[in-house]
């Protein structure tokens, strides 16, 4: 009979924690497309907790595949690694002037970068410095509830305590100098899900502009 009523509590106590709330928040560009790449942080106001927590550092590769980074923006943490991976079959000069880190590697093909630890918040804009059109974007974020958009435009964040929060948008494309996309968000009970939309002003795609200059490289 103990057992059983172990089996219960412990039963009990996964439904409780699978009902946690959730935020799903969609996004699109000014003529109605999803838009992916957004990344998405939902930060506690005052006398909020958010229950994501943390999870162990991590190792992620940015690869190199026909003359274009993959992935285009990566989510970090600070303390996670960056390793950038050359598999295409020309050379490739990666490089950062970002204040968060400075670094550059030449690769040539099937190499592969030292793994490079990302240890403060903030942006790093990659590119190649042999292939211009090339761009990949490092966002290193202490937030604890962070997600990105995939291409149905959707980003999901979940486990979420009930409270009142301040959704938070970024996204390599939009307008320097303009307000931060923000919203208010407020959960309720432990089993709401929160739905929100963002209709996001982009500037066009920078992978888009070939380099003519090193195009035979």
């Amino acid at each position: 009979m103990r057992c059983l009523f172990m089996v219960v509590a412990l039963l009990l106590g996964s439904a409780c924690s699978a009902s946690a709330a959730e935020v799903v928040v969609h996004f699109s560009d000014a003529q109605g497309h999803a838009v992916n790449d957004a990344v998405l942080m939902l930060t506690p106001d005052t006398g909020t907790t958010a229950n994501p927590s943390a999870a162990p550092p991590a190792t992620y590769i940015i690869d190199q595949r026909d003359e274009t980074f993959i992935p285009y923006v990566q989510v970090l943490r600070p303390g996670d690694k960056v390793v950038f991976r050359n598999s295409d079959s020309t050379r490739h000069h990666v490089y950062s002037f970002a204040a968060i880190k400075t670094f550059e590697f030449v690769l040539r093909p099937g190499e592969s970068s030292p793994a490079l630890s990302m240890d403060q918040a903030g942006v790093a804009a990659v590119g190649c410095n042999i292939h211009d059109h090339m761009a990949t974007y490092l966002f290193v974020s202490a937030v604890s509830a962070v997600a990105m958009s995939s291409h149905d435009g959707y980003a999901r964040l979940d486990r979420l305590a009930p409270g009142r929060y301040t959704a938070h948008v970024w996204h390599p494309q939009l307008h320097p100098g303009r307000a931060e996309p923000i919203q208010s968000v407020i959960i309720a009970g432990d089993a709401d899900t929160v739905q929100l939309s963002f209709t996001l002003s982009l500037l066009p795609d920078p992978r888009m502009f070939m380099d003519r200059e090193h195009l035979d490289y």
